[in-house]
């Protein structure tokens, strides 16, 4: 299934080998490059008293079949101090290219380290077996790279990551409970069940303050779809410009509506309430209409060119973790395509999919059965925690907590933003993890 080559007896003892390095030189880089299947750059820091350090961690593609083929997954690590709690951020995506703090990181004065998602174009196997992209390997990532780095840091590890990247964080603590001592999840989304999301209807029938912010961003979805000819002629001009396709998404007349379905949604996950007060009234021309539509949500996003960095998202979407069904009466019958809001439809097509919520709905089990030093931190203005992780008769030192007015934040510092008693609590229980 997978390139196997002639340094196959090399490349399988280092995948097989993800023994803790519990002794070796002083230098932190040294004693990384001492892990079997580890690369590592180390760059200039931006941040004082920080090493910045990129590396590459070789994985196997599946962790039950080792022999089966390995691939390199990008990771990037901010030392600190060995004698420092380790802050692992699950990015469920992309590592940005530059240097950050999480949250958790700065309220700890932690290290960091920052995980790619397998399957990500530079955490991707060559050649891809998409069956590998799971949730359960996912987890496995994780806790082969913290057994790998446990005996540089050995003080207490707490995982975190906001919206897909918390949901991961989530994941592996249900796997491996063990690997860490407490979970912050950011804005994380739960679809247990994939086919019943009235959640979301009745998100948007409240969200905000003011009524009239939500009945203006629904009239301006459907003013969109009523000068579908204008609109047209106006996103070909800039796709013949910038060079976009549409071939994935079957067309930009697709491409086109799949925009305005994900208007409403769009506007409330990123952008404040504030931002009502510049969206330019229904009778707008069409060039201010279009110009307007595309600051808050960017036509370009069903366009081939930026779907396939994303093909790993949508893919699990299809597969594991659910989508969301928006409730689209304020749009009919403009629309045509109305069926094609589904993430089969934003995956090419030569990739097989078949959805299985078996994972997700185990994990949701766990969380209220069975889960401890747990943290939930969501958006009041999130539709993408309409549907949250809930706590359970059997979860223990854990809390779900909302930051009032906050929208969907994968880094950000929602924590800080909570009630004065809340934020003193989740800060107090945080610092308690991590000793």
């Amino acid at each position: 299934m997978w390139r196997w080559t002639a340094v196959a007896l090399a490349l399988l003892c280092a995948v097989v080998g993800a023994s803790p390095v519990s002794a070796g030189p002083a230098d932190v880089a040294d004693r990384l490059r001492a892990i079997p299947g580890m690369t590592v750059d180390e760059r200039a820091s931006t941040i004082t008293g920080v090493r910045w350090f990129w590396l590459t961690y070789r994985q196997p593609v599946d962790h039950e079949h080792p022999e089966r083929g390995s691939f390199t997954q990008r990771v990037m690590l901010q030392h600190k101090s060995a004698n420092r709690p380790m802050v692992f951020h699950t990015t469920g995506h992309f590592v940005p290219e530059t240097m950050f703090q999480t949250e958790p990181t700065t309220l700890l004065g932690a290290n960091q380290l920052s995980m790619e998602y397998r399957y990500y174009p530079q955490s991707r196997p060559n050649p891809v077996d998409w069956t590998k992209d799971t949730l359960r390997q996912g987890a496995a990532d994780q806790h082969r790279l913290i057994v790998a780095l446990r005996g540089i840091y050995p003080r207490n590890w707490i995982t975190t990551g906001g919206s897909k990247g918390g949901q991961a964080s989530v994941i592996h603590r249900r796997f491996y409970p063990d690997d860490v001592t407490g979970t912050v999840a950011y804005v994380a989304p739960n679809d247990v069940d994939d086919q019943e999301d009235s959640a979301y209807e009745r998100f948007f029938a409240t969200v905000g303050s003011e009524p009239a912010c939500r009945t203006r961003v629904k009239a301006l979805a459907r003013e969109i779809l009523e000068r579908r000819p204008a609109m047209h002629r106006l996103l070909a001009d800039r796709a013949a410009t910038q060079g976009w396709t549409f071939d994935v998404v079957g067309g930009i007349d697709v491409a086109f509506e799949l925009s305005v379905m994900d208007y409403e949604f769009g506007f409330w996950a990123f952008n404040p309430e504030s931002a009502c007060a510049g969206l330019p009234s229904p009778d707008a021309g069409d060039e201010v209409l279009f110009a307007s539509f595309d600051r808050v949500l960017g036509f370009p996003f069903f366009t081939d060119q930026a779907l396939a960095p994303f093909t790993q998202t949508f893919y699990q979407g299809g597969t594991e973790t659910g989508w969301w069904r928006p409730s689209l009466s304020h749009l009919r019958p403009l629309l045509r395509h109305e069926g094609v809001y589904q993430p089969r439809t934003l995956v090419p097509r030569d990739i097989p999919m078949t959805y299985d919520g078996s994972v997700i709905r185990d994990v949701d089990n766990w969380v209220r059965h069975h889960g401890t030093r747990l943290m939930f931190v969501n958006g009041g203005n999130d539709p993408y925690t309409a549907e949250p992780y809930r706590l359970g008769p059997g979860t223990r030192d854990s809390a779900v907590y909302t930051a009032p007015g906050v929208q969907h934040v994968y880094l950000g510092n929602v924590i800080e933003k909570l009630p004065a008693w809340q934020r003193a609590k989740a800060t107090s229980d945080l610092r308690r993890w991590a000793r």
